[in-house]
């Protein structure tokens, strides 16, 4: 009975159990561990949305033995060739595969296990990289690592070096070539950035909160399109109103020239006919 690629895990008699899908475990420690798992699991399901051949889960169980209860339980993994469905654990003797890319947030009560059993189990599972994040800063140097598997051993991922004020601010970037993203650790927090698109990859809160920002703009540009519209219809209007004005004035006072040029006229007539005949 195989596993994944580069397994030591030896297969039992395949005994079928019960196979729970909880291990009575928090989903995590703390918000702080809570938000960058939400939006890790949240980032690459949406990025994987279209796929039928990639898995995302979060907190799911992977049992690895048939026929034992042995597993375990990822904060975030991701499986390339095996069908985008629910499940309620993952049974590796009946998936194509066991997990590409694996990610852990680590706390106080997390990081040996990360460190130790966890590790050792991803490498004999074939995990291709395995991340951890620690988004407080107190448990791992630097807060964010990634492992990549090669020749059945991790090795560190390197971080790319950045401009002095970027170290001082706590940033990092390393690059996952399972996925084809950066993982970058920013002040916001963990992120997940796409070079080819050039952007980040969004939760749904954070897409719902920009659809929402742009429909505010949207809806403040219609209200000074609308405003100026009103200002260029009053000044069109107030224009016309002193044009007519003008023009109004400047035929009063053509009627107010002609009827002096008429009195005149008038005036000199009458001196001309009372002028005495000689």
């Amino acid at each position: 009975m195989a596993y994944a690629a580069g397994t030591a895990l030896a297969p039992v008699a395949p005994v079928e159990i019960d196979y729970p899908s909880s291990d009575g475990e928090p989903l995590a420690e703390s918000y702080y561990q809570l938000i960058p798992l939400v939006y890790a699991f949240d980032a690459l399901r949406r990025r994987y949305a279209d796929r039928d051949d990639v898995f995302v889960a979060a907190d799911l169980l992977i049992y690895y033995r048939r026929g034992t209860r042995d597993s375990v339980a990822p904060d975030v993994f991701v499986v390339l060739g095996a069908a985008n469905r629910p499940r309620h654990s993952y049974l590796l003797w009946q998936e194509p595969k066991g997990p590409d890319f694996v990610l852990e947030i680590t706390s106080a009560s997390t990081r040996d296990r990360d460190q130790g059993p966890k590790r050792e189990t991803y490498r004999r599972l074939g995990v291709r990289e395995y991340w951890q994040y620690d988004p407080t800063g107190d448990y791992l140097e630097p807060p964010l690592q990634g492992l990549e598997l090669i020749e059945g051993e991790y090795e560190r991922l390197p971080a790319e070096e950045l401009p002095e004020k970027a170290r001082a601010d706590g940033t990092l970037r390393l690059e996952s070539k399972v996925l084809g993203l950066e993982v970058r650790r920013e002040a916001e927090g963990l992120r997940f950035y796409d070079p080819v698109t050039r952007s980040y990859l969004l939760s749904s809160a954070e897409e719902q909160q920009g659809r929402q920002r742009a429909e505010e703009d949207r809806q403040l540009e219609a209200a000074a399109r609308r405003q100026a519209e009103a200002a260029h219809r009053q000044t069109e209007a107030r224009l016309h109103d002193e044009a007519a004005a003008r023009r109004r004035a400047e035929a009063a006072q053509r009627q107010a020239e002609a009827r002096i040029a008429e009195l005149e006229a008038m005036l000199r007539e009458r001196g001309e006919n009372d002028t005495p005949s000689e």
